[in-house]
């Protein structure tokens, strides 16, 4: 198992309750054991949520596992089916599950830069949250979710916010460009300052050292975010939140095809016998669709794997079933929002419950008529009821 996240816990614990009592090596990059990610951004960050509370672990789970934490995985080899690691370990193995998930991406230039972060790990929250403890300007480049959730977390502790977004509306990607702008006007209605349609050409540091002396080549702390178009807008603390790339340059040479992360059929099999994928790294077929595509969320690194695990251990002799459409929510200034489907398959989008105003929209997206995607705004039950229906139509 290489990956310590939640992907990789559901595929262990899929291995122990599928009947395989053989020996199980989990291998994690981080120091830490799995733990829940969503909170990060939200109520671990205001200081509400503990590590303790992110444990994925009950207390008295015992997998039988062998844990190799804070070991990165840097090749495997295919003839082998052995899993190189960065200080010289080898691990071999009957079957490899490719749980490796996905790192944030940076902004060129941002190195060595005090005050700018990304936030992906608990590592990161950490200091992310440090650093919102003491106040100040916030500027959050991207609008997607990791991105508002950290801009309302940041609001609600009071401090300046301000939102840069590339595109026109964000969100627009999952969610389309008529209910990414009801979801992304929840910024205005608290203040905080939203900016699209202009990129950012850089970050400006003070040039301050630690002793007070810049030396050569110090940028010292951010002060300034600088757009494309001229403008400059102070900054405190900077949170990128452009996007996350699936985690396999380890990968490669190894035979696995890589294409958006790890390309794999219905299943999670990959073109190598014994070795799957799940999680964040994991581009798996959608036999509905027609196409490959790599889920990013929560739900699916929980139940996916129980269906790679399965393709594993009968060497591909299962017939897939038909995953559940990809299910996300997030929550934003006080206002829930669930999302189940795909809103890039629809031709059309209805309110059906709700007011965009009120911020409590229940909006069906759908195909020559065929529901196909499902978005709630503080509508939880509705929301629920059509996300059954919208997994009886794809099934």
């Amino acid at each position: 198992m290489v990956g310590a996240s939640l992907a990789g816990l559901s595929a262990a614990r899929s291995l122990r309750k599928q009947g395989y009592g053989g020996r199980l090596v989990v291998i994690g990059d981080e120091l830490h054991r799995p733990y829940d990610r969503p909170p990060l951004s939200k109520e671990f960050l205001a200081g509400t949520l503990g590590e303790a509370d992110l444990s994925l672990e009950a207390d008295d789970e015992d997998l039988r596992a062998e844990w190799l934490l804070g070991a990165r995985a840097t090749g495997l080899d295919r003839t082998g089916r052995a899993v190189h690691l960065a200080d010289g370990q080898e691990v071999r193995a009957d079957g490899v599950v490719i749980a490796t998930g996905a790192a944030a991406r940076t902004l060129p230039g941002s190195e060595g830069l005090a005050g700018v972060h990304t936030l992906r790990t608990l590592d990161d929250a950490r200091a992310l949250r440090d650093e919102l403890a003491r106040g100040g300007r916030l500027v959050v480049i991207g609008g997607g979710f990791i991105g508002a959730e950290v801009a309302s977390t940041a609001y609600a502790l009071g401090l300046d916010v301000t939102v840069v977004e590339a595109a026109p509306t964000p969100l627009a990607g999952p969610l389309g460009a008529t209910i990414g702008g009801i979801v992304s006007a929840l910024h205005a209605d608290h203040g905080v300052r939203l900016l699209c349609g202009v990129g950012v050409k850089g970050l400006r540091g003070d040039g301050r050292s630690g002793t007070g002396v810049p030396p050569d080549g110090v940028r010292g702390r951010v002060d300034a975010v600088l757009l494309e178009d001229g403008r400059g807008i102070a900054a405190d603390i900077v949170v990128v939140g452009v996007g996350a790339r699936p985690c396999v340059e380890w990968l490669e040479g190894s035979g696995v095809e890589l294409d958006d992360g790890v390309k794999c059929g219905a299943d999670g099999r990959t073109g190598l016998a014994g070795v799957v994928a799940v999680g964040d790294c994991a581009n798996w077929y959608d036999a509905r669709a027609g196409v490959h595509r790599r889920v990013e969320h929560w739900t699916g690194a929980r139940e996916r794997p129980a269906a790679a695990i399965a393709a594993l251990l009968a060497g591909g002799a299962v017939e897939p079933g038909v995953p559940r459409p990809p299910y996300f929510w997030s929550d934003q200034y006080g206002v829930k929002i669930q999302f189940a489907g795909h809103a890039a398959a629809a031709d059309s989008v209805v309110i059906e419950a709700g007011a965009a105003d009120d911020r409590d929209v229940l909006a069906v997206y759908r195909r020559a008529g065929v529901p196909v995607a499902v978005l709630g705004m503080n509508q939880p039950r509705l929301f629920t009821r059509w996300r059954k229906q919208l997994a009886a139509v794809s099934s």
